[in-house]
């Protein structure tokens, strides 16, 4: 049995076997062949390129059948690469002069045309290097008998292994059989994390080196509430899992019986518990756990794992189908929100060296007006169909609500040129993320309709800690006084201007943390769905003025960590 520490970013215990998911790289070493074997060696090519046709056609129909034929378009390009006679031509020319095992002389010319191509200054030949590369590997793993191991094959349940996850790879996870997830890199809120928490799985991150401890096949208990993953569990541990497992669902029923009541303190203040999303059929959920509204909805994940962009069409008809499943109930729409550690080869997003600080969220949308009204077009046509919002991410400043405003309006004269119906008096707000955003929340207040504070940048801005990088994540402390300050600070902005101000970021998900929250004078909590029923089972447990006094006492600490003690001590004694 081995036990490792990592952070817990999605809560709940998982117990299964194991499936490591990596990158896929091929060392192929040459190995001479007679020239009478030159024949089977071609034959093995020939059954090898047989083989990935059939793979890629068959990938290609599953596609069309559950994305639709736009999408299964993408693998076109795959299928060319199998017919390029020159490289086919090249590979058999080089078997017979070199004499040496078709594998081998493949992935040289596969290595050479990859070259070539990375020095073309033709972006659209460029792109072609994904196809290769793709193709390459898949010829090259069943010219050696190996096969792929990817999410796609899971039959079962299974606990994900990897070094790390993209937010790419973690929407992948979408509707497969994960039961949860750990990897060596990543931070509590990354976005991975944020993934995980969606999805209602486990999670721990920042292990450092379990994929080297792992293999395929052991039993993995993951404790995403402690950060805990626990290899090959002895006996006394698994019974001891598995009980904890039933404490937690009768504990969850319990939290679940006060999920269809209002958020009302026992002295009558109202608060709203909405829920974040990533994808549309995730209603469900926010409907099956009590939610009272979206209080953001994330768009960019409608972007991953695909080549092309989304047109308007289906912007409208994702944002058409929450808005009347909600209706009337609220449903705010975030703004595209990309870079950091979500980038997109369709846009051509630069490498920057702080990602974070970097081309990203509002940055690049007023950069790129095409693009932005694009997605501003279809949010207001599918005003008409419910109760949505919009808010701008990462909002820096006065100038940055102002030109954006400025293109919400030119989407709006061009709809009308067209005849088509919206909300002209949609309700627009500004996420504050932003130190400086924070610090002139009186100025935006002025202008905004509503604030939502997402904490998960705001925390890493303000303490200067890479959300991302497991070697400080130490010093990420949502409960740090200063992150308090700056909260009060922009909530008493909001309240002085009679503008409203949620919380979206996942400080606003933690228990404890929502008493201090709740003392502050927040509105509006947004969080996952599956946190709702225990945040309205806090609320409707304790008074107004109480969660009052536990915030004017944590705002004395002068630690994160003593911030923390004291609130969980505080919600010990609510929840006794």
């Amino acid at each position: 049995m081995i036990q490792l520490k990592g952070i817990g970013a999605a809560g709940g215990i998982s117990i299964g076997v194991a499936y490591k998911l990596g990158k896929e790289e091929f060392v192929v070493f040459p190995e001479a062949i007679a020239w009478e074997d030159i024949p089977m060696q071609i034959q093995l090519f020939e059954e090898a390129l047989i083989k990935t046709r059939r793979e890629i056609i068959e990938l290609q129909k599953r596609i069309s059948s559950d994305m639709g034929q736009e999408e299964a378009q993408i693998f076109d390009a795959h299928l060319l690469v199998l017919e390029d006679r020159m490289l086919i031509e090249e590979v058999i020319s080089r078997l017979k002069k070199e004499q040496l095992n078709v594998a081998y002389i493949f992935s040289e010319v596969l290595k050479k045309y990859i070259s070539v191509f990375l020095k073309i200054e033709d972006e659209y030949l460029k792109e072609r290097i994904a196809d290769i590369n793709d193709v390459g590997k898949r010829i090259l793993r069943n010219l050696l008998g190996k096969e792929k191991r990817g999410l796609e094959d899971l039959k079962e349940k299974a606990i994900i292994v990897s070094h790390d996850l993209s937010p790419s790879d973690t929407a992948a996870m979408h509707t497969k059989n994960v039961a949860a997830f750990v990897t060596d890199m990543g931070g509590k809120t990354s976005h991975t994390a944020i993934m995980a928490k969606s999805l209602e799985i486990p999670a721990v991150v920042g292990l450092e080196g379990i994929t080297s401890k792992v293999n395929i096949g052991d039993i993995l208990i993951v404790d995403g509430n402690t950060g805990t993953v626990i290899i090959n569990p002895d006996d006394e541990t698994l019974r001891n899992y598995q009980q904890e497992l039933v404490k937690l669902k009768n504990i969850a029923e319990r939290f679940l019986s006060v999920k269809e009541l209002p958020a009302v303190t026992t002295d009558g203040r109202s608060i709203s518990i909405n829920a974040n999303i990533e994808f549309p059929d995730e209603v469900s959920s926010v409907k099956l756990h009590g939610s009272q509204g979206i209080g953001l909805y994330r768009t960019e994940f409608f972007y991953m794992n695909r080549k092309d962009s989304p047109s308007e069409e289906e912007h409208y008809q994702a944002y058409k189908y929450v808005a009347e499943q909600m209706n009337p109930h609220p449903v705010v729409i975030r703004t595209l929100d990309l870079g950091g550690d979500k980038f997109l080869s369709q846009f051509q997003i630069p490498h920057e060296m702080q990602p974070f600080l970097g081309w990203r969220a509002i940055r690049f949308c007023l950069a790129r007006p095409d693009i932005f009204k694009l997605q501003l077009r279809a949010i207001l046509r599918a005003s008409v169909y419910g109760n949505l919002k919009l808010m701008y991410p990462m909002v820096s400043g006065i100038e940055e609500l102002r030109q954006a405003n400025g293109l919400l309006q030119e989407a709006k004269d061009e709809l009308r040129q067209k005849g088509l119906e919206f909300d002209d008096k949609i309700l627009v707000g500004v996420m504050i993320e932003v130190p400086s955003a924070a610090m002139t929340a009186d100025i935006l207040a002025k202008e905004a309709d509503f604030f939502s504070i997402g904490t998960n940048d705001l925390i890493q801005y303000c303490l200067a800690v890479d959300r991302g990088n497991e070697k400080v994540a130490y010093l990420y402390e949502p409960a740090h006084p200063a992150v308090l300050r700056m909260v009060k600070q922009v909530i008493d902005a909001a309240h002085e201007a009679k503008i409203k101000v949620a919380m979206c970021g996942e400080m606003a998900g933690e228990p404890s943390l929502a008493l201090i929250l709740l003392g502050l004078g927040l509105d509006e909590f947004s969080v996952p769905p599956q946190v709702i029923p225990e945040l309205k089972f806090i609320i409707r447990a304790i008074g107004f003025k109480n969660v009052q006094e536990i915030a004017y006492e944590a705002m004395k600490l002068s630690t994160g960590t003593q911030v923390e003690e004291f609130a969980r001590k505080k919600l010990a004694e609510i929840l006794r």
